[in-house]
């Protein structure tokens, strides 16, 4: 799970995929595009919300996509245009490069919908993102179980 800062929306998407999936079985994680929050917890109303749906992200720490979570990862899902150009420019091989996917793709196939970045918005926003993304957990969650 990927977006700009990793505070925001990847670090509920982590949270929410983890939730519906066995962890013995799956590696969830989530990074940004950018580093400048590495180490920090994500925000505290991404915190707040998966909190109110029963989620703690609290232990999370964020740090920056590197080039081996291509290897590491057989998914690879962005949250927005720009977070899907900045990874694919770090891909060096086409096998990496057809790993990485809008995340709302699952759910509207093709249509290159994005996750809007909450941060600068209010609580609602980050209420409208987690109710997005646990849509598109469901529909993740069930084609890695296949």
């Amino acid at each position: 799970m990927v977006c700009l800062g990793n505070i925001c929306r990847s670090p509920l998407a982590e949270g929410i995929l983890k939730s519906k999936l066995p962890q013995t079985n799956f590696l969830v994680d989530s990074a940004g595009t950018g580093g400048w929050h590495a180490g920090e917890q994500p925000d505290k109303r991404s915190i707040a919300v998966a909190k109110k749906y029963g989620i703690d992200i609290s232990t999370q720490k964020a740090r920056k996509f590197t080039i081996s979570d291509f290897d590491t990862f057989d998914f690879i899902y962005v949250m927005d245009k720009s977070n899907y150009a900045d990874v694919l420019a770090l891909a060096k091989k086409d096998h990496h490069k057809k790993k990485v996917t809008l995340i709302l793709n699952e759910l509207y196939s093709g249509k290159n919908v994005e996750v809007p970045d909450p941060y600068y918005g209010g609580e609602d926003g980050f209420e409208h993102v987690y109710k997005m993304l646990d849509a598109v957990c469901d529909v993740i969650a069930k084609k890695v179980l296949r």
